[in-house]
């Protein structure tokens, strides 16, 4: 309820609330939250996905501030922020990105920063402004297998996806790159694999794994649910491809227990 509060007097939206996350409890008792900044109306559909579709409002230019503030309120020493598509804009929002990891490091020098981005609809320029930040990971998204990537997300796309990835380590070789896919969407066991070495070939380091939950009737069904076990095996199946941590539950979201991942990566 505290987390709550600060939020709502910050004017701050999170992904927490607006995905419908089943971990949100969990987190906030433990005063962590994903912060989704240029509110909360995305440019596109996606079929799976329980936030709102629309035209967004202008950007608020004093929200990387407010969102500093609160990451200082709140005490944290690692903060992810993600954002709603922004088509929109000219740079997809990366000037915003780009300022909020400079505004929470300068209020909060001790605080990590994960950034989750969008595509940029593939713009290299936008990129560069966010790499520029020197985010302490870079996340991207690629969600499903190659196949079924069309018609669950038809204004992004699969190879595009992984040259942002690509890009990202060439600007910073340095970098901590990370993705998350979810598993239940009508793929096949290879299919997944096959993503976990496409995201390995062009150097992604992290990797999150769970199962797709429908928000509403409106969405994408359930194509099955995996075991445990499988998650396991999809665990084990990705620490030998190379990744520097995998982690795959049920209930894992893209970023369920980041700080934890992030600091298995220095470690490893």
């Amino acid at each position: 309820m505290e987390v709550q509060s600060l939020l709502q007097r910050s004017g701050l939206h999170t992904v927490c609330q607006e995905a419908h996350c089943p971990n949100i409890g969990e987190c906030w008792e433990e005063r962590s939250a994903t912060f989704m900044v240029m509110g909360d109306v995305c440019t596109r559909r996606c079929h799976y996905c329980a936030v709102r579709t629309g035209r967004p409002s202008a950007p608020d230019l004093e929200e990387p501030s407010r969102l500093a503030r609160s990451v200082e309120k709140l005490g944290l020493r690692y903060c992810v922020i993600t954002s709603v598509n922004r088509d929109d804009l000219p740079d997809g929002g990366a000037s915003i990105f780009a300022l909020c990891v400079r505004q929470v490091r300068e209020r909060v020098p001790g605080c990590q920063v994960e950034v989750l981005i969008p595509d940029f609809q593939g713009l290299s320029t936008a990129l560069r402004a966010v790499m520029d930040a020197a985010p302490d990971v870079l996340n991207h998204n690629i969600e499903t297998v190659k196949r079924v990537f069309p018609s669950l997300r038809p204004k992004g796309d699969y190879s595009r996806s992984l040259e942002l990835l690509a890009r990202a380590r060439e600007m910073a070789p340095g970098a901590v790159s990370k993705s998350g896919m979810m598993v239940g969407l009508g793929e096949e066991w290879d299919e997944v694999l096959q993503t976990m070495k496409d995201l390995r070939s062009v150097g992604c380091d992290l990797l999150t794994l769970g199962q797709y939950l429908r928000p509403s009737p409106r969405h994408h069904p359930v194509a099955r649910f995996y075991t445990p076990q499988e998650f396991q095996e999809l665990r084990r199946e990705g620490e030998g491809l190379g990744f520097r941590h995998v982690a795959a539950g049920p209930l894992v979201r893209s970023s369920y227990h980041a700080q934890e991942q992030a600091a298995a990566a220095r470690q490893s």
